[in-house]
């Protein structure tokens, strides 16, 4: 799917993965609505490439379809959606001070999992509808962000990584279910991104971090990933899979 002149929706992307997927997808042509909470990073990114920022909470089925339908009325109904929205504050299952609470461990998932199934039923809904820009049929194409720590989860990402796994456990069934529409559904699996929560950590960290990676042993970058986004979209036959974009990193247990 070539993505000139196709609108497109890029959650979290008011900053790290999500902005420079919104980046590069406005660089192709796409007309780029970008949805955050944080209305500043929002703001900012839209200007930078000339789309539109809306404030959204990815886990309210009333926010997600206000922020929506704006972008539909500036752009025309999304046939691309990149879901990069997403937390990960670690905790222990059993910490210092007791089980860990379970509204901690409920608004990891919320946000992980509910917010990503939630933009992917409204977008999928609205792009079932639209007219087939190709011979294959093709409609639209979700990314979901799922992560190494849905594979190789570390001591203190319960949380995280059991969202992160159903977030890639939810890429066949969405796919076989949605193939029917001629939209397309893949996740990505990133390992140690260089994102701003990262950078945040002071610089011999960083580089501890990096040399755990076989090759190349250094943080990936967001442009990678981005680059990643951009392959699926425009290759047709890539369907119903969850890729590692990691330099081959395993993760130890902490």
């Amino acid at each position: 799917m070539d993505p000139k002149g196709l609108a497109a929706i890029v959650t979290g992307g008011g900053s790290g993965l999500g902005a420079e997927t919104a980046r590069q997808l406005a660089k192709a042509g796409a007309k780029v609505a970008v949805f955050d909470l944080n209305q500043e990073g929002v703001d900012a990114v839209a200007k930078e490439i000339g789309g539109i920022g809306l404030k959204c909470d990815v886990t309210s089925s009333d926010s997600a379809t206000a922020a929506i339908a704006k972008a539909k009325e500036a752009h025309g109904a999304a046939r691309i959606l990149i879901n990069c929205a997403g937390v990960g504050t670690p905790k222990r299952i059993v910490g210092r001070d007791g089980p860990i609470p379970l509204a901690d461990f409920e608004a990891v998932v919320r946000v992980n999992l509910f917010g990503t199934f939630n933009m992917l039923r409204l977008v999928a809904a609205d792009a079932s509808k639209l007219d087939p820009v190709d011979a294959d049929g093709a409609r639209g194409v979700v990314v979901n962000v799922a992560s190494v720590a849905a594979f190789d989860g570390q001591i203190g990402q319960a949380a995280y990584g059991s969202s992160k796994g159903a977030v890639a456990a939810l890429t066949l069934p969405a796919a076989r279910e949605l193939a029917q529409f001629g939209i397309r559904v893949m996740a990505i699996a990133p390992g140690i991104i260089s994102t701003p929560m990262l950078k945040g950590l002071p610089e011999p960290a960083q580089k501890s971090l990096g040399t755990q990676v076989p090759f190349p042993a250094r943080l990936g970058e967001p442009s990678e990933f981005a680059s990643l986004v951009m392959h699926i979209v425009s290759n047709q036959y890539l369907n119903g899979e969850v890729i590692r974009m990691d330099g081959s990193i395993r993760m130890a247990p902490k």
